[in-house]
């Protein structure tokens, strides 16, 4: 993700050699004479949340692989961190055709650091390729855990977080982006995206579309930095607000389904049949249309629609 002011003021913290040297030595052991590959999470917005292993492994890396190796050499200045190893880009459009050149680094014995912007690595950022690629040569693979955009999003957006799912990025092209959140309309778990700020707007739009007005939703926007905000409400209320602009990093945190919403099927006859056997047990029409509507996690409106569709071909 794109970081805007990522690594703000914060008081260096000198790493020795001596100290280095022990996080080599406390790391994975390496399988087979080959080296370890290393995943390090780094800050989402203060420097001061970078773990402390962040700095040893900086330090006593032999390649640090960084999407950015201007961020990456800004964070080793406010960490204190003289880097000793190999720096190279390791990003999006050249992550394909640089793995194989990591790999051969780490069959070599080599200690190989990954970092992103901000974040875990190959979470909505490169690394996916070159840890598969490891793990298929019997390469050891560990992590540095620390900050998470997604779990941070989902434990202060008050919704259920005993199971949720993570969907990355949702397509930019609205009828693709339409179709991704209409496989998910009876998804139970708690839902976490992440998204661009020019287009937050459109999308809570096309989640109130799919999933209803009143579904509830937070934007958690600029996490952890000093203007951060998360705001808690339906998804209509939500894309209103979101229509003025939206600034910063964006993390979207979605209600799952009701768990009722799984057993109405979502053509025109069965909605039709369903708002019927409502209106047949005492229900009004407006009534039993609104219960149909949140058993299939459907607006409202699409589901008098598809009764009044039903009745015309129906008679």
């Amino acid at each position: 993700m794109d970081t805007g002011q990522l690594y703000g003021t914060h008081q260096p913290r000198p790493v020795d050699d001596e100290t280095a040297a022990c996080a080599m030595i406390a790391g994975v052991t390496d399988q087979a004479g080959s080296g370890v590959l290393v995943l390090a999470a780094t800050p989402i917005g203060r420097v001061a949340d970078a773990p402390a292993r962040l700095a040893e492994e900086l330090a006593g890396a032999d390649v640090v692989a960084a999407e950015d190796t201007r961020r990456l050499h800004r964070l080793c200045t406010d960490l204190g961190v003289r880097l000793t190893g190999r720096v190279v880009s390791y990003f999006e459009g050249n992550e394909s055709a640089r793995t194989p050149a990591l790999v051969e680094a780490l069959l070599d014995g080599q200690r190989v650091l990954l970092v992103t912007d901000a974040g875990m690595p190959s979470v909505s950022d490169p690394g996916y390729r070159l840890v598969v690629a490891a793990v298929d040569r019997d390469i050891a693979v560990t992590s540095i855990p620390g900050p998470s955009a997604v779990l941070a999003a989902l434990a202060v957006s008050g919704l259920p977080v005993d199971r949720f799912c993570f969907e990355g990025f949702l397509p930019r092209k609205a009828g693709e982006r339409a179709r991704r959140l209409a496989a998910l309309r009876h998804e139970q778990r708690t839902m976490v995206f992440f998204e661009a700020p020019h287009r937050t707007a459109a999308t809570l739009a096309a989640m109130a579309e799919v999933f209803g007005p009143g579904r509830r939703g937070a934007v958690c926007r600029e996490l952890t930095k000093t203007h951060e905000e998360v705001r808690r409400a339906g998804l209509a209320e939500l894309a209103a607000w979101a229509a003025d602009g939206v600034r910063g990093e964006v993390t979207l945190v979605l209600e799952g389904a009701d768990a009722d919403a799984v057993d109405v099927s979502t053509d025109p006859a069965s909605l039709a049949s369903a708002v019927a056997e409502e209106a047949a047990v005492g229900s009004s029409r407006k009534e039993a249309i609104a219960e149909v509507a949140r058993r299939a996690g459907l607006p409202k409106r699409a589901v008098y629609d598809a009764v009044v569709e039903f009745k015309e071909r129906h008679g």
